[in-house]
């Protein structure tokens, strides 16, 4: 590796684009798997959540589109932007090239509805953003088929790391679903113990009555 040219200027911005969209992608992922139906993490009030969380989802856009333009600017190897958006049409490594626009197709459909979420329906809203959890797995064997740098050495084990934290994260939240009571549960158990406090309160008052 002979360093950076400006011949292999884009070509090297792609890679590393690449590579920080995969890490932000994954943190989004993570932080969007732990937090609670209430949009809170443990220490953190909801506004810093929901501004970390917006935060990170711009920045990994940011660096996709600059990992995608440089891509398609990269006259090293053919890319058209149509195949960055088309799957499974690029004339370079269609088959890892499709998965990275089927993944990039999915992010827009997310963000689209995001931007648009006061007026399209809750339930509707939800069941795209449900997306985001299956363009990741998509993302990142698109990332690791079409760069051999990540098939090996540091930038192999940092793939691993991400895709260990979002296993994990994933495995802590359905084993805290499984052991999390019912919310019916949560309030019938309130309701009894309102009933058992105002029973109590009177017989307490009662015994108090001169006889």
């Amino acid at each position: 590796m002979s360093g950076i040219t400006a011949s292999t200027a884009l070509w090297y911005a792609s890679r590393a684009t690449g590579v920080i969209s995969l890490v932000l992608l994954s943190a989004v992922v993570v932080l969007g798997i732990v937090v609670n139906r209430q949009g809170r993490l443990p220490g953190l009030p909801r506004f810093a959540v929901t501004g970390l969380h917006r935060n990170l989802s711009l920045f990994a856009v940011l660096f996709l589109a600059v990992h995608v333009l440089t891509a398609v600017a990269d006259s090293y190897v053919s890319v058209s932007l149509a195949a960055t958006i088309i799957p499974f049409v690029s004339s370079y490594e269609p088959f890892w090239l499709g998965l990275g626009a089927v993944s990039l197709d999915l992010l827009a459909a997310v963000l689209v509805t995001s931007l648009v979420r006061s007026r399209i329906p809750r339930r509707a809203w939800r069941a795209v953003h449900w997306l985001s959890y299956g363009l990741y797995p998509v993302a990142v064997v698109h990332s690791i088929g079409s760069s051999a740098d990540l098939q090996s050495g540091w930038l192999l084990a940092l793939t691993v790391f991400c895709l260990t934290a979002v296993a994990a994260a994933a495995v802590w939240r359905l084993r805290r679903s499984i052991t999390a009571v019912p919310r019916f549960r949560r309030v019938v158990s309130a309701l009894d113990d309102a009933a058992g406090g105002r029973a109590a309160g009177r017989q307490a008052a009662g015994q108090g009555r001169p006889r």
